[in-house]
């Protein structure tokens, strides 16, 4: 048996944001700095650094409110920040609305003010599907962005988000996770389709496993994530590996199944993630991985221990060396800002 590191915590001792990323009602507001810079996870949020050591708990929302919308922005360390940038703004555009502007053709205005061509506007707020709800008013807030694969010329980026919507006095919480395609141009990074996360129904009777990762604070799911493990759809050996990896870490997932490329970006090659095989895993005890000032040992303990849970598979931002098996390890640009921990059943 591979011994197993010791518990660790974050910088700021902060407790997580289990409840916003699951869809509760505990949103941030823009006196809280909810925008990303470098993020601090905390339960008001994600803060930068400097925010989060000056900041108060926000004021609850008066009833019947949303909250403000704050947008998402790149933080140090990454590749393309220009195509999470664009990814991200459509988004925001496409799943917030203020009050009595949730239609489509409301919509497609949103997208076309991003400077994107009328035709195109249109098919991608068509496409939108869980994002934009029939509800008088929404509030997105992108909990994270990574890459879904990352080539010379095109781009998936992944979008994991939880969303508060307004229908009468009613508020309600939700979200999902987009998977926004782009290519370079001449001007940049530009968009060309999304693909959101369709979880499927909550099982009748979830697994003990799947109840026990629902119920494990130190496992932060966006609501996308645990969609999928409600559905009943994720394997078992996916729901082992978090609940071991949370004997010493606490995680903050991104991607599950849902909201992924079906096939490994650029190839023909189906990906674990649709098949319930996979998890991506974006910040490690409150630390992003794609941040430099992350420790680099921190994440390499981390994939070592993923490896040492089962995975066939982990990739990272560092190539690591070793392994129970050929290629345990790899690393690529794609995987510059996440853990991806795969399993073979």
């Amino acid at each position: 048996m591979v011994p197993r590191p010791a518990p660790h915590t974050s910088p700021s001792g902060a407790v997580g944001r289990r409840s916003l990323l699951m869809g509760a009602a505990a949103w941030c507001t823009a006196a809280a700095g909810c925008a990303r810079g470098t993020a601090t996870p905390t339960a008001a949020g994600v803060r930068t650094r400097a925010e989060a050591a000056h900041a108060t708990a926000p004021a609850p929302a008066p009833s019947g409110a949303l909250p403000v919308a704050v947008p998402w922005r790149p933080g140090p360390g990454e590749i393309e920040p220009g195509a999470k940038l664009a990814a991200v703004r459509l988004v925001e555009a496409l799943g917030t609305w203020p009050a009595g502007r949730g239609g489509p053709r409301d919509a497609t205005a949103r997208v076309a003010a991003l400077g994107i061509s009328a035709p195109l506007a249109a098919k991608l707020a068509a496409d939108a599907g869980p994002l934009t709800p029939a509800a008088d008013q929404a509030v997105v807030r992108v909990i994270d962005a990574q890459y879904g694969g990352l080539l010379p010329d095109t781009a998936s980026v992944l979008i994991p988000c939880a969303q508060s919507t307004r229908t009468g006095s009613t508020v309600r919480e939700g979200g999902t996770t987009i998977d926004v395609r782009l290519e370079r141009t001449a001007a940049g990074w530009a968009v060309t389709a999304l693909h959101p996360g369709r979880p499927g129904r909550p099982a009748a009777a979830p697994g003990a496993a799947a109840r026990a990762v629902l119920a494990q604070p130190r496992i932060e799911l966006p609501p996308g994530s645990a969609a999928d493990i409600r559905s009943g759809a994720v394997h078992e050996s996916v729901l082992s590996a978090m609940l071991r990896l949370a004997d010493a870490y606490r995680f903050s997932v991104s991607v599950v199944r849902s909201g992924h490329p079906v096939d490994v970006f650029g190839t023909s090659r189906p990906s674990d993630h649709p098949l319930g095989r996979a998890f991506d895993v974006w910040a490690v005890d409150g630390r992003p991985v794609v941040d430099p000032a992350t420790p680099r040992s921190l994440i390499t303990a981390f994939m070592r221990a993923a490896a040492a849970a089962g995975s066939y598979n982990v990739g990272g931002p560092v190539r690591l060396s070793g392994g129970t098996r050929p290629n345990q390890f790899f690393s690529d640009a794609t995987h510059h800002d996440h853990v991806h921990i795969g399993f073979a059943a």
